[in-house]
């Protein structure tokens, strides 16, 4: 958030977090991975593209009508523009807008948003992480959910200025719909094994971005390469992650 808002006070994220720990506690994804990691990483995709604290908030709470969360209680506790937000998202309807649209100018500065395009954005960084960890769904549905992504969802980021997102949309769904040799499998299930080298609370992370950069490498020598990169570099990075953060004085 600070890299795009260095002014930001981070007290309504942290209470936003705070939320979505309390009513997703004790889900999990089909992966076995707390529920809690999911939100977290699609309001990770949400801030990293520049959006206010109103809509990474949003993003934390974005499934939190799946939870025993009371009515009323986001608004309370969170905003009710931020509340508000999670409700939209809900109920939006994307198949109403094309790309073109005016309701997706890419021009209009993150100032001016409007909440059409905070939806959208959080709605793609939802899509983009779960498209991340597809494997661990059944196969039936990795097709649909590809092919909707690839022809609906890319397209629409790329509309609203989102190109990095709307890229890496279309390449894991085209490695779904026309999936690679077995290869591509052994070496995602090497860097799985890979990240057992590192501390349990930041498998997930470095697995998922491992794999998402694995699925867009367009041959299995490139592929192979990156694996064998990642290889060398996993003990080093390990001790790194466990190494304590030392602390500026105040």
């Amino acid at each position: 958030m600070r890299a795009h808002h260095p002014e930001v006070d981070i007290t309504l994220i942290e209470r936003a977090h705070g939320e979505a720990a309390r009513w997703h506690a004790g889900q999990t994804r089909y992966s076995g991975d707390p529920y809690l990691t999911h939100c977290v990483a699609v309001a990770a995709i949400v801030a990293d593209v520049g959006m206010p604290p109103t809509v990474v908030c949003a993003a934390l709470l974005h499934d939190v009508e799946d939870t025993l969360c009371p009515p009323g209680r986001v608004a309370e506790r969170v905003g009710p523009d931020v509340a508000q937000l999670v409700s939209d998202v809900r109920t939006a309807n994307l198949g109403a807008l094309r790309p073109g649209s005016p309701r997706l100018d890419a021009a209009r500065p993150i100032a001016r948003l409007t909440q059409e395009q905070a939806v959208l954005a959080i709605r793609l960084a939802d899509r983009l992480h779960n498209m991340r960890t597809i494997e661990f769904v059944a196969p039936g549905k990795q097709h649909g959910k590809a092919r909707e992504t690839i022809d609906v969802l890319a397209p629409l980021a790329r509309a609203a200025g989102l190109a990095d997102v709307g890229q890496e949309l279309h390449d894991l769904s085209a490695a779904v719909l026309r999936p690679v040799p077995t290869a591509f499998a052994v070496t995602t299930r090497v860097l799985a094994l890979l990240t057992m080298l590192l501390p349990s609370t930041q498998r997930v992370r470095w697995r998922q971005e491992w794999q998402a950069e694995l699925a867009v490498l367009p041959t299995r020598r490139t592929r192979t390469r990156f694996t064998f990169r990642v290889l060398l570099s996993a003990p080093r990075l390990s001790l790194t992650l466990r190494r304590p953060i030392c602390q500026e004085p105040r």
